[in-house]
């Protein structure tokens, strides 16, 4: 709303500006407006609206001033925008297209039309169309803004060669850090190799991951992955568990895989003894799960019991909990298994919000940890905590 109400003050005269700064501390901004006879009524009848957030309302009025005035530029753009925000990309593309049709446009603005078509395209899926907008300005006044939705293109396509090139070039651009947004497209492209068995092309990309950041855990993680696909298991373990000395808490994105590799050598209880001395290093819900299992079917409901209780006391929480009663209840006497499996279920209503991963930046939630937030897109914006685990830590 805030950047739409900032077009529309553009339009009116130099006069106004001036005036808005003099009197801004004594006149109603509204009022003052309204004093113009540059513009139709209409004009400040849709500001108006926008004002007292009423969106739909202000673009009926935006709309009869623009058929007012056709060759206010701002008023298209500011149309087009709320039209994209609304999700309405037809109208939006309509009114775009009406001002590239135009022979006499500045090309500034001209070039600013290009960009608001391209991003039209993205929020319409036609990545194409919206990729060859974004190109056509790679070398005009507005580069760094093509070459960001550019990238946003590249990241929806998975084409990840073309994203690293162009993050590069948008580097070289803006003076803004890209590596780390690199080092996962590298990581992309080995996880891409990892599934086609092409152990050559994985180890080379993880390589370019780490050499743009040394500290990404995934490109890390990956690197197991690689030694585990060839058999090397002992090798892996040692390459997953090198993750705390990158961040002890995404430890818990390991456990699954140290636990099996374990297994898959015959040594499940130093597996089991690993997955203990993780969750005594930093308390986490996704170990303690892994670990409860695995206990429950190599040692027994009672020793998961224990292992539960332990932990719950340490790190109390109500997924915990939730664990706890179901180990209970294959040690529970007859009597009491109905009203175990009652508490039970009441907890695993209760428990399933508090078990999703929450972006950081946004605060999308997901039943699933993404290296990358399916919401607003930004990547290592997950920690591999619970909701619950970091509602705790506030």
């Amino acid at each position: 709303m805030d950047v739409e109400i900032l077009l529309l003050l553009a339009v009116p005269a130099a006069f106004l500006l001036v005036a808005l700064g003099w009197f801004a501390a004594r006149v109603d901004i509204k009022h003052l407006l309204e004093g113009s006879r540059q513009l139709p009524r209409s004009y400040f009848r849709g500001l108006n609206h926008l004002l007292n957030e009423q969106p739909d309302r202000a673009i009926d009025s935006f709309i009869e001033a623009l058929k007012a005035d056709p060759e206010t530029v701002e008023l298209h753009f500011t149309l087009g925008a709320m039209f994209r925000r609304r999700g309405e990309t037809e109208r939006a593309i309509r009114i775009h297209q009406s001002l590239l049709a135009r022979s006499n446009l500045p090309q500034s603005e001209r070039e600013k039309a290009q960009l608001e078509i391209g991003l039209d395209y993205l929020k319409a899926g036609m990545l194409d169309r919206a990729e060859d907008a974004f190109v056509s300005l790679r070398d005009g006044l507005l580069k760094r803004e093509a070459l960001e939705s550019l990238v946003d293109v590249y990241e929806i396509e998975k084409e990840w060669s073309k994203a690293i090139e162009a993050a590069r070039e948008l580097e070289r651009v803006s003076d803004v850090d890209q590596r780390k947004r690199i080092s996962h497209y590298w990581c992309e492209i080995a996880q891409s190799a990892l599934a086609r068995s092409s152990f050559d092309d994985a180890l080379n990309a993880l390589d370019r991951a780490h050499q743009e950041d040394r500290t990404n855990v995934r490109a890390t993680l990956l690197r197991g992955d690689w030694l585990a696909a060839q058999g090397r298991y002992d090798e892996a373990i040692d390459a997953w568990l090198a993750i705390e000395k990158q961040s002890v808490v995404h430890l818990a994105l390991v456990a699954e895989r140290v636990l099996n590799a374990h297994k898959t050598l015959g040594r499940t209880e130093q597996g089991l003894h690993l997955l203990r001395n993780m969750l005594a290093q930093s308390p986490s819900i996704d170990v303690l799960e892994t670990a409860h299992r695995e206990t429950v079917a190599h040692q027994g409901p009672e020793s998961a019991h224990e292992l539960v209780l332990a932990e719950l006391k340490r790190a109390p929480t109500l997924i915990g909990l939730d664990k706890l009663v179901e180990s209970r209840l294959t040690l529970a006497p007859a009597p009491l298994v109905p009203e175990l499996e009652l508490v039970k279920t009441l907890l695993h209503q209760h428990t399933r919000r508090l078990s999703r991963y929450t972006c950081g930046h946004c605060g999308f939630k997901a039943r699933q940890f993404y290296w990358q937030c399916p919401g607003c897109r930004t990547w290592d914006a997950y920690v591999p905590r619970r909701t619950e685990e970091l509602e705790a830590m506030r």
